[in-house]
């Protein structure tokens, strides 16, 4: 067996491991289940780390890796917000969010055309604010460590205005490369501010070329 399937053993693994964390979580072993999101946290920066290093990049991986990031998360999130210990509003906004982007990229790709779907900045601190959020509860409820309520609770807000920021921020996105393509312009990614400054790039006129 060739070395390059390593990552996706790995990925494979961390998907695997969604059930006992669950398990562990719903009888209250919060201990246990800390130490298997800890080890799927690694793993998922391991399996990352080698793909990247030696090439090892594949289809498969490209499509579980994020898919497995986003059970572990979303099961963690659901359990712990049914064990009272974060609220439905958040449950719920990061739902909707999920939905509207996911029902919008599938949307865009199926009526306008295909669109390469990269995570936006904000996009992405607010999934590392939730992990951090999913962490502290867990690391709070594990009597690892007592953090404090108002903490949890401020970060708590955070992540649901940075799920409604981005939300709000990959419409715009659809809106704007809809109308691009309506126009025959070239549409523009998450990396928009790229996608700008290199048009102006070539829109620039060199004296010395008239």
């Amino acid at each position: 067996m060739s070395l390059s399937v390593l990552p996706n053993l790995i990925t494979i693994m961390r998907i695997i491991l969604i059930i006992p964390f669950a398990y562990y979580v719903m009888i209250e072993q919060y201990a246990l289940a800390l130490v298997i999101f800890l080890i799927a946290g690694l793993s998922d920066g391991l399996d990352g780390l080698l793909a990247k290093r030696f090439r090892w990049q594949s289809r498969f991986g490209s499509i579980t890796d994020p898919l497995a990031d986003k059970l572990l998360l979303l099961v963690a999130l659901l359990l712990l917000v049914v064990k009272g210990h974060i609220s439905w509003t958040l449950f719920w906004v990061s739902t909707a969010r999920d939905v509207i982007i996911v029902g919008g990229a599938t949307s865009y790709h199926y009526f306008v055309g295909p669109y390469e779907m990269r995570p936006s900045l904000i996009s992405k601190w607010n999934t590392a604010l939730l992990i951090l959020l999913v962490l502290l509860v867990l690391v709070t409820v594990a009597d690892w460590y007592s953090v404090p309520d108002i903490l949890l609770q401020g970060l708590e807000i955070t992540v649901i205005l940075t799920c409604i920021i981005s939300g709000l921020h990959y419409i715009w996105l659809g809106v704007v490369n809809y109308k691009a393509v309506k126009n025959n312009k070239q549409p523009l990614s998450e990396s928009s501010h790229d996608a700008v400054k290199d048009k102006a790039e070539t829109n620039h006129t060199d004296p010395g070329q008239q």
